[in-house]
């Protein structure tokens, strides 16, 4: 089966430089888009209220104009229509030779119809005259004489319909305003085409849904651009952190390496030093021995014990260096019995007077804990050896409600005066440091004129649940 990486997907991993260009760009990429439907919307609201208001702005001028014109043509012929009776033929003769060269513009005219439907005016669609057109339908089924007859005999009203233009045949939308002549049961009114206004309002949309996308443009730039300065400042933090990830790599390689060749050279000297003048002492003690004993010497076995007590001081000696390398009693006792037998050796090897105390608690520390402290505590010893000056050493270990806690205090010179050699830049301290830091805990240096105290603490996650059927337990 195909391993599933965690951070996403099978196949999928993503490093510190693209996660920080992830989480910048997405929320970016989701608040643009939210930014350009919210304009487009309050873009198309705003514009849709404007072009509504500028249509009824100019569609009213159109009714105004249209009742002024009827208001001055049924003016123009009062005289005849007011004293006319209904049969008064001459008289309808007349009005309707007025209404009929009554034209305005390139296809305003006035026309009239009777209650039933027939035609009496139209000068500039003559055919329609003296036919009657009560069941006439526009293409959107509008009955426009019966609409034209009904608003006449309500008074007067506005009519808005479809209506084929005198210059060219084709339909288009008009208003036409509508009076009565009650007495001779006419409707008679006059219309003006609205299709410029409605190819205007058109017009007016499509420019603003092209300022919309234009927009829309604009905001998907923006975005664009951020989302590239998100990548290459996501880059760039991302090469810098490998370089920074590669030097302090490399650093770190050096000083393990340090570290190795320190142990390795710390080894070498112990080795030199003392084991390996004893076993020259043993081979002079066996040497001496063949010789007396060639010469029948009496003090042949006085040789022989000599050698032997050489041979064992330097199995002590090798017991000792492999302690301090690896102590047994760590993994088999615990830390508290490790570190009762380094201050044991520790006061023995320097004659500075040592204490050590601890406090059984329940719960037990972890392998990693109980390396880290021992390796703490060696090499505070080590430091106190070389640098302090002291004369006495206090060693605790404590657990508390947090974790546990290892305190080494000497009466010694402090801190400053061994800065340069176990510093905070030293290597002792930046190996205890790290130590520390590894188990996710703390190390602290309080140092005063009457010594100086190591504080190394571990964290309550590496304190382990006490066995059960025990009731004490040491770290």
């Amino acid at each position: 089966m195909a391993d599933h990486d965690t951070d996403g997907g099978p196949g999928l991993r993503l490093n510190y430089g693209q996660k920080i260009a992830l989480l910048a760009g997405l929320p970016l990429i989701l608040s643009a888009a939210a930014i350009a439907v919210l304009v487009a919307g309050q873009s198309r609201q705003m514009a849709e209220r404007e072009i509504r208001a500028l249509e009824t702005r100019l569609i009213e001028a159109k009714k105004e104009e249209l009742r002024n014109y009827v208001t001055q043509a049924r003016n123009g012929f009062f005289f005849l229509y007011a004293p006319a009776d209904v049969d008064d033929e001459a008289a309808k003769t007349q009005v309707l030779q007025i209404l009929a060269a009554m034209t305005y513009g390139d296809e305003g005219f006035f026309f009239v119809y009777d209650y039933d439907g027939t035609n009496l005016v139209s000068p500039r669609q003559t055919d329609l005259i003296n036919r009657n057109w009560w069941d006439l339908q526009d293409s959107e089924g509008t009955y426009v004489v019966r609409e034209f007859i009904e608003a006449a005999r309500s008074g007067s009203f506005y009519v808005e319909h479809l209506w084929p233009k005198p210059t060219t045949g084709e339909e288009a939308r008009m208003i036409s305003y509508v009076v009565s002549f009650p007495t001779w049961r006419w409707a008679m009114g006059t219309g003006v085409f609205i299709d410029d206004i409605v190819a205007g309002v058109e017009a007016s949309r499509a420019e603003v849904q092209a300022r919309v996308q234009r927009t829309f443009l604009y905001i998907g730039a923006i975005t664009l651009a951020a989302l590239l300065l998100v990548f290459v400042s996501g880059l760039a933090l991302n090469l810098r952190e490998r370089r920074l990830a590669d030097t302090k790599l490399k650093a770190l390689t050096q000083r393990i390496i340090d570290t190795q060749e320190e142990e390795r050279g710390r080894v070498a000297r112990e080795l030199h030093d003392s084991i390996s003048q004893i076993l020259v002492s043993v081979r002079y003690a066996l040497e001496l021995a063949r010789r007396r004993l060639a010469k029948g010497d009496a003090r042949t076995s006085e040789s022989l014990d000599k050698g032997i007590d050489t041979l064992g001081g330097a199995i002590q000696e090798v017991r000792r260096i492999s302690r301090d390398l690896r102590p047994g009693v760590l993994d088999d006792l615990g830390l508290g019995p490790a570190l009762q037998s380094l201050t044991d050796d520790f006061q023995t090897r320097t004659g500075i007077e040592t204490e050590f105390e601890t406090v059984v608690f329940r719960n037990r520390l972890d392998r990693e804990a109980r390396i880290a402290l021992y390796r703490v505590a060696q090499e505070a010893l080590t430091n106190i050896e070389r640098h302090a000056g002291a004369t006495r050493v206090t060693m605790s270990i404590r657990g508390h409600r947090t974790g546990a806690l290892l305190r080494v205090t000497d009466n010694g010179k402090g801190l400053p005066q061994r800065r340069s050699h176990s510093g905070p830049g030293g290597l002792g301290l930046r190996n205890m440091t790290e130590r520390m830091e590894q188990l996710g805990g703390s190390l602290r240096l309080l140092s005063t004129s009457t010594g100086l105290t190591v504080e190394a603490q571990v964290p309550l996650t590496h304190i382990l649940p006490p066995e059960r059927g025990s009731t004490k337990e040491s770290a």
